[in-house]
């Protein structure tokens, strides 16, 4: 049985932020603020939000995921992914309220192929990966409750995705590429939303989980399935192949990327005591249900 809690959503204008306020919305009282409504990277509006309200948990989906804008406005990261979420987990603390923070696989350096445990080492490449670990820190050191959740990849129908974009692009043009030789784990939002408001309940202690659906690929492998769903669907598509690239082919990346990020969600299945749904199947969900006809 789930008992009815105030939720504040942070970050709701996004992809996660708004499959999580729209299901979390259906069993509780929530309180969502977009980027317009709450911007951490004023910190003084932090307080000006949180402290009126009476509220029980607060996720934070909110962060500055421009890889490259961080290289360049570092301090603007650091506002935003490191001290606003410190902030916000000290006002949890403060009102007796648990914090669940969205991190990323950019946390490790993904030298090494292999997936990534919740204790795997951690080595941050750049400024935005740099600022998300120490936004992990930050939370953690202010609520020691705290359920700090890397995810990667992420699509969903709130806000266009590479999902989306691969299948806009195959529309017009005969084919479409991708890189091949970068490795992680792609996220359904809904799958998301639906995985933390259990691990909530089941994790009054907090800790890191690896929050993705399971398995992995490459971007090229990502969007030939994207192609594969639509055509089976009878979408009318120009391209069927993903021509790869490599990741040394993209000469506009400032910021240098980690190569090997895929995520075990072995923690996430026995604590859910649930088989996590792998990516594929999440992916032809999404197609199917937001691109198949009627």
């Amino acid at each position: 049985m789930i008992v009815a809690v105030r939720v504040v959503v942070v970050g709701s204008g996004g992809r996660l932020g708004g499959a999580i306020a729209r299901y979390f919305g259906e069993n509780h009282r929530v309180v969502a603020f977009d980027r317009k409504a709450l911007d951490l990277s004023r910190p003084e509006i932090i307080e000006d939000r949180l402290l009126p309200i009476d509220f029980d948990l607060l996720i934070n989906t909110a962060a500055n995921t421009g890889v490259d804008y961080c290289e360049h406005h570092e301090k603007e990261a650091y506002l935003v992914n490191a001290v606003g979420p410190g902030r916000m987990a000290e006002i949890c603390t403060e009102k007796g309220a648990r914090i669940a923070h969205v991190s990323t696989d950019y946390v490790y350096d993904g030298s090494e192929p292999g997936e990534k445990t919740e204790t795997s080492a951690l080595n941050p490449l750049g400024v935005y990966a740099k600022s998300k670990l120490a936004g992990e820190m930050a939370v953690q050191a202010a609520a020691p409750t705290a359920l700090i959740l890397r995810t990667a990849w992420v699509f969903g129908p709130d806000r266009p995705s590479f999902v989306d974009l691969i299948l806009d692009r195959a529309i017009e043009e005969d084919q479409v590429d991708a890189i091949a030789d970068k490795f992680a784990s792609p996220t359904f939002s809904t799958d998301f939303a639906r995985w933390l408001e259990p691990l909530v309940l089941a994790c009054p202690e907090g800790g890191v989980f690896n929050l993705v659906n399971s398995g992995g690929c490459s971007w090229q492998e990502y969007a030939q399935e994207a192609l594969r769903v639509a055509h089976k669907l009878g979408l009318e598509l120009s391209a069927k192949r993903v021509i790869p690239l490599s990741i040394t082919d993209m000469e506009a990346f400032i910021a240098e990327r980690p190569v090997h990020t895929r995520l075990s969600t072995d923690k996430l299945a026995g604590v859910l005591q649930a088989e996590i749904r792998p990516w594929n199947a999440a992916v032809e969900d999404y197609i199917s249900t937001f691109y198949g006809k009627s």
